[in-house]
């Protein structure tokens, strides 16, 4: 039996990522596939728009295994941080032969060769790094400039500018910092683009679902407007249905308006109470947040009206839009630089499984039989957690009972803890 890992958010399932399990099982050869998979927040500082059950429920009916939930300070953490979780979590499960990633360029070899650089840093590469800093370029346009002189490959900036081989490589430089045996294994990114906003015939960005989603309203009950509004909706689905493989339509649809969407502005109320109680001295504490971010933040708090406009708001040439939405999620959550530094020097992990195919339950034994790190599928299992581990996962567990408890108070219905959630099976 051969078993491949794929790291992934979900946000919601699409064709794309159906395409890649099918892929990804084709060039390894695998029987079995892992999910890594972030849990009710995303990497870009955000709730995610369905819950992490239903992603998981979506996953194992699309081919998925087992599914692994990404602790959420990792999960909303940088790509480099995210990168290392979720490779850590792979390689502590001792059974995953490959990992296999989707990127831009889909060129193994140059990915691996930037990503070793990136880890020996040799001086040549610190010194030109400096230079370009100096000159007053960002951290990630310094590193491109100095890996191009460096290399003289002039096709590095654009590698470097692809958010899919950026975290791409910070794959490949965790494997290396572990001293893993997981095989890479790198698949051309097809038909779209990350950051596209438009549906494409039938293999669309998430971005691009997500805000085709947007165009959905709850229709009214009554009169014209209602009668628009439902053709509006009905028009949606059904651009929205070629997109998407037919379970994972149905759960969504499902969901619709009774667990879902959830949007970052559902949380704004709880983060303007946060941000009132704090001050720039003690929001430096949060990860992420730099003195600049904390001054400014404390400047502005009085402008907040809304996450999204907050966001906004504090964006400048030097804080990008996903930094300050990832900075003021850990503010919301309570994501110290003081619990990232514990858990890097610890070197904690833990796979708490979110759900698994009945088909394949041979993978969760083995897994139990080769993993180092705690196999978690009860909440109640925590004998064998170390102290920084049982931080991690109780700091992921009220993530995501505050995530519900928001989508209560959006949708109405009863509060349901994480404790009470069920492994999914199907």
């Amino acid at each position: 039996m051969k078993t491949v890992g794929l790291i992934t958010e979900y946000n919601p399932f699409h064709n794309g990522h159906l395409y890649h399990i099918e892929k990804a099982k084709e060039l390894t050869g695998a029987d079995r596939v892992v999910i890594i998979m972030s849990g009710d927040y995303v990497q870009r500082g955000m709730p995610a728009l369905l819950s992490k059950h239903h992603r998981a429920h979506m996953a194992l009916s699309c081919g998925a295994s087992v599914v692994i939930e990404l602790p959420v300070c990792y999960a909303s953490g940088s790509a480099e941080y995210f990168a290392l979780g979720a490779v850590a979590i792979l390689d502590g499960l001792g059974c995953i032969d490959s990992l296999c990633f989707g990127s831009e360029c889909g060129d193994l070899e140059q990915l691996d060769r930037i990503s070793r650089l990136l880890v020996s840093e040799p001086g040549s590469y610190r010194l030109l790094l400096q230079n370009a800093l100096k000159s007053g370029a960002s951290f990630p346009a310094a590193r491109c400039l100095a890996l191009k002189e460096l290399t003289g490959d002039t096709s590095i900036s654009e590698v470097m500018s692809d958010p899919n081989n950026i975290l791409g490589i910070e794959y490949l430089k965790a494997l290396q910092r572990l001293n893993s045996s997981i095989v890479p294994v790198t698949l051309k990114r097809q038909a779209c683009n990350y950051h596209d906003t438009t549906l494409q015939a039938h293999m669309s960005s998430a971005s691009a679902i997500r805000n085709t989603l947007k165009q959905l309203s709850i229709p009214q009950i009554s009169g014209n407007f209602g009668e628009n509004a439902i053709n509006t909706s009905s028009q949606t689905w059904q651009l929205l249905k070629s997109q998407l493989p037919d379970e994972v339509f149905q759960i969504l649809q499902n969901a619709w308006n009774t667990s879902c969407p959830v949007e970052p502005d559902d949380f704004s109320l709880l983060l303007k109470y946060r941000l009132l109680g704090e001050t720039a001295s003690s929001l430096c504490a949060y990860q992420d947040v730099s003195p600049e971010l904390a001054n400014r933040i404390i400047r502005c708090r009085n402008n907040f009206q809304s996450h999204e406009q907050f966001c906004e708001l504090l964006k400048t040439k030097e804080l990008t839009y996903s930094r300050i939405s990832r900075s003021l999620l850990h503010i919301l959550l309570s994501i110290t630089k003081e619990d990232i530094a514990l858990y890097q020097s610890t070197s904690c992990s833990y796979a708490r499984v979110l759900g698994f195919c009945r088909e394949h339950t041979d993978i969760l034994r083995k897994m139990k039989e080769h993993s180092s790190i705690p196999i978690i599928t009860k909440l109640t299992q925590t004998e064998s957690l170390s102290p920084a581990a049982l931080r991690m996962l109780n700091q992921t567990t009220f993530a995501s009972d505050l995530y519900e408890s928001v989508i209560t108070d959006k949708f109405g219905g009863s509060f349901i803890n994480e404790h009470q959630k069920q492994l999914i099976r199907i």
